[in-house]
């Protein structure tokens, strides 16, 4: 029985990349053009991770010199051996049920469910004309923003790549950008309202040490 190659399944590519943006569009609802654009750049890191962990695995071709050279025992190019951080561990364990995997699950999960969360509030906010203040915005200013890196980061941490890894800082220079035009926006909208609010919560992570309380809309 001729064994089933580990890439080139171009199938599998498009069923995981729809399935994940399916359940992200369903909890991010994009509906302005800013919205779109930050739904298309995840998009985009999506399908290029599942490209490589389907279809053809650019990192390891484009490292296998160095790391044949450094590790001759193992078959870099099957499936198991091309979720990095567990190989490089020396981990034998199957990846897909050992402590990386578990961390990237939650992660992921998480941070779908952070944005499903959010998008309620922020709709309800937006529909009153109020600034959304309740729920992840009573210690976050930006949960949607965060809820995307905090997904992005879930999948590199199972499925290394350089591609991936190259777009994540410039992804994340993007939410900032766009964080921070909407809170000027904002500002405009609502003034010392807005002032006070932003006062009481960060940017993107909640704050450990001395955090406030949402601040109620008024």
């Amino acid at each position: 029985m001729d064994k089933i190659p580990a890439y080139g399944h171009w199938q599998l590519v498009l069923i995981a990349s729809l399935v994940v943006l399916f359940f992200t569009l369903s909890s991010f609802k994009p509906r302005t053009r800013r919205d779109w654009r930050t739904f298309g750049a995840f998009a985009a890191f999506v399908v290029a991770l599942f490209s490589e962990m389907y279809g053809f695995p650019l990192t390891i071709y484009l490292l296998s010199g160095w790391l044949t050279r450094r590790f001759p025992d193992i078959e870099w190019f099957s499936h198991d051996a091309s979720h990095l951080f567990q190989t490089l561990l020396g981990w034998k364990s199957d990846a897909h049920f050992g402590p990386l995997h578990f961390v990237s699950y939650i992660m992921i999960t998480g941070g779908l469910i952070l944005l499903a969360v959010s998008w309620k509030v922020l709709y309800r906010a937006q529909r009153n004309a109020q600034i959304a203040h309740t729920g992840p915005y009573g210690r976050i200013r930006h949960p949607q923003y965060t809820a995307f890196m905090v997904i992005m980061v879930g999948f590199m941490i199972q499925w290394p790549t350089i591609p991936t890894l190259i777009m994540f800082p410039f992804l994340v220079m993007m939410y900032v950008r766009l964080a921070r035009r909407e809170e000027r926006q904002s500002l405009a909208a609502f003034g010392e309202q807005y002032v006070r609010y932003a006062a009481n919560t960060s940017r993107f992570f909640p704050r450990i040490w001395g955090a406030n309380p949402s601040v109620e809309s008024r």
